[in-house]
Order: C-alpha cells, then sequence, then structure tokens
C-alpha cells in the first residue's frame, strides 16, 4: 500500500513530470527525419499555394519553382509588390492568381484556371498557408472579428481543400496544412489558438478520409517566426487601448494594457527570421517519399510547451502558462 501510495505522490511531481517531458523531446529529436532532397519527380507536377503575397507562401513558391515544380501562387493582391516579386523572379513562370479564400466565386476561378493550365502530371500538391494572427485578452474581440479569423483561418483551408481534393485525388498527390503551436499552446491569443486547433482537428480526419485514396495529408506546426512572416505586427499600447471599449477599459486599466502589450511585443521580437526552416517542412511533406504526418518547427522552449500542454495536468500546465506571463 506505501507503495502504491508512493507511486501517485510521483505522478504529481513536478520534477518527475519535467524529467519525463525531457525524456519525450530527446526521442522526438532523435527520432524526427531531417528535411531530405526531394524524392518526388518535380517535373510536371503542379503545387496550389494560398498566401503567397509574403512570408512563407512567397519563400515556398520561389523554392518549389527552383525545384522544378510548377507553381500555383495563390494571392490575395495579385498586382502586389509581393506578387510581382514572384513574377520578376520566375520571369513570369510562376502563376499568380488572384484569390480570398473567403470568396466562393474566387475559388471557383482559381480552380478553373489550375483545370486550364495543369502541367502534363497534373495537381500533385495543395498547400494551405493563408491565415491571418491577431492577440488579445477573450473578450477584447468583437463577433466579427472572431468570424473574420475563422474564415480565413478554417473555413478559407476547408474551403480551398473542398475545391481542389478532386484534382489531387486523381494524382494520388499531397496535402499540407499550416497550423502553428498555438494549436496546442494557449495563452492570450485564443482567437488565433482556436482557429490553429481547429484547422488541426479538420486534418486529422481528412487524413484518414484521404488515405484510401494514396493521398497523403500533413500538418505543419511552426513556432514563433514572427519577424519571417510579419503576420503579427508590433503594436502600441495606446492603439490597443484606443480599440478596447469602454466597458472593456473600466475592466482592464490602461497599467495593464501597457504591460500586456509589451509582453507580447517581446515575446514577439524573440521569433526566428529563419523562414526557410518552414518551408524546408513543407517541402519534405510534398516532395518526401514518406512525409510525416506532423512536422514541429519549433525552438526547443517550444517543443517542451507542446509536449507540456499535451501530457501534463491543466492545472499544471495554466500555473507554468500563468507564472511564465507574470501579468
Amino acid at each position: 500500500m506505501m507503495l502504491f501510495e508512493w507511486m501517485i505522490s510521483c505522478c504529481f511531481d513536478v520534477r518527475i513530470i519535467l524529467s519525463v517531458l525531457l525524456l519525450l523531446l530527446l526521442f522526438y529529436l532523435c527520432v524526427a527525419r531531417k528535411s531530405q532532397l526531394p524524392s518526388v519527380d518535380p517535373k510536371g507536377r503542379g503545387v496550389f499555394i494560398t498566401g503567397c503575397d509574403s512570408g512563407f507562401g512567397n519563400l515556398l513558391a520561389r523554392r518549389l519553382h527552383s525545384l522544378g515544380f510548377t507553381v500555383f501562387a495563390a494571392c490575395l493582391f495579385p498586382d502586389g509588390e509581393g506578387s510581382q516579386a514572384l513574377k520578376d523572379s520566375s520571369r513570369g513562370q510562376i502563376k499568380v492568381i488572384k484569390l480570398d479564400v473567403t470568396s466562393d466565386t474566387e475559388m471557383a476561378e482559381a480552380k478553373q484556371f489550375v483545370q486550364d493550365n495543369l502541367p502534363e502530371n497534373g495537381l500533385w500538391g495543395l498547400v494551405n498557408n493563408a491565415g491571418i494572427s491577431k492577440w488579445g485578452m477573450s473578450e477584447w474581440h468583437s463577433m466579427d472579428q472572431y468570424q473574420k479569423v475563422m474564415e480565413i483561418n478554417v473555413l478559407g483551408s476547408v474551403r480551398t481543400t473542398l475545391a481542389f481534393a478532386p484534382l489531387i485525388r486523381k494524382s494520388k498527390g499531397r496535402i499540407v496544412f499550416l497550423s502553428s503551436v498555438n494549436a496546442h499552446i494557449y495563452s492570450i491569443n485564443s482567437i488565433y489558438c482556436m482557429s490553429k486547433a481547429g484547422l488541426e482537428m479538420f486534418c486529422d480526419c481528412f487524413r484518414l478520409e484521404m488515405k484510401r485514396f494514396g493521398v497523403l495529408v500533413s500538418i505543419i506546426q511552426p513556432g514563433n517566426y514572427a519577424p519571417a512572416t510579419n503576420i503579427q505586427p508590433l503594436r502600441s499600447a495606446d492603439n490597443v487601448w484606443n480599440e478596447l471599449s469602454e466597458e472593456m477599459q473600466d475592466i482592464y486599466n490602461k497599467e495593464f494594457v501597457k504591460k500586456l502589450t509589451d509582453f507580447v511585443n517581446k515575446e514577439l521580437l524573440k521569433g526566428s527570421n529563419k523562414g526557410h526552416e518552414v518551408v524546408d517542412a513543407i517541402v519534405d511533406a510534398l516532395a518526401s517519399s514518406k512525409p510525416k504526418t506532423r512536422y514541429l518547427v519549433a525552438n526547443m522552449m517550444e517543443m517542451i510547451g507542446v509536449i507540456l500542454c499535451s501530457v501534463c495536468p491543466t492545472s499544471l500546465v495554466d500555473a507554468i502558462l500563468n507564472n511564465a506571463m507574470d501579468l
């Protein structure tokens, strides 16, 4: 009986839990395969990418073109600086398409364009990259803001996937979704966290459904790459404060808003500007003969955070996150 009680007590010993987490992380690092050179012949294979105006999408379009894939780069602003750079760098060979992933009409037009310009081996890959981010306390956001983030980050990917899945099925190709470590590590950006968690659940279900057709589905989970993508620009405390309703200003004083804004800006600046690390993972998911279902592209602390939030008691995770934020 005493042995049983000792075992139970150990389960709640923080040192034991952290030791287990470290072992799990070391195991992951040992078995995780590094990005490989493409083993799939890119010649005559098309890849459709959303969100190519900047960030990962823009970098990926350039990389895939250099490898020999036929690239369809969907951009919200096809005449913008990022889109024009893709055209110039590829001498017009990267096919830039106007696409707002929330629009059924533009999605249908984009699909028709791809069908009319398919290379000889069809559409091999689909990369759901388009997304936006917004941070703040949950009750600071309006329902319109929640709907906008979900419409782009979740339903935009679903809309794109449903449109292009028949073409991917024909080639027995690949579908890749850009998620985030925030699908697992929750904090003061619930509006973003919930969108990525919802996206991953769709991915998991869809991956099982597509397996029978020979279509492989992968999830990319980047850590903090804010400097590489500018998905979340730095904000001033005054700007955040002025966007709050009078009711929220009465509840959250200006001192708290400044402290929170300073904390978020500091964390964003800690992010990596090595966007090629995420692009490497996407290329592996598209071109490897044995792609992984999940690619965790993050630093050591973020990896520990994902494991912590996945396997530890919620009360322990809450305590650690509250202590880390110190708000």
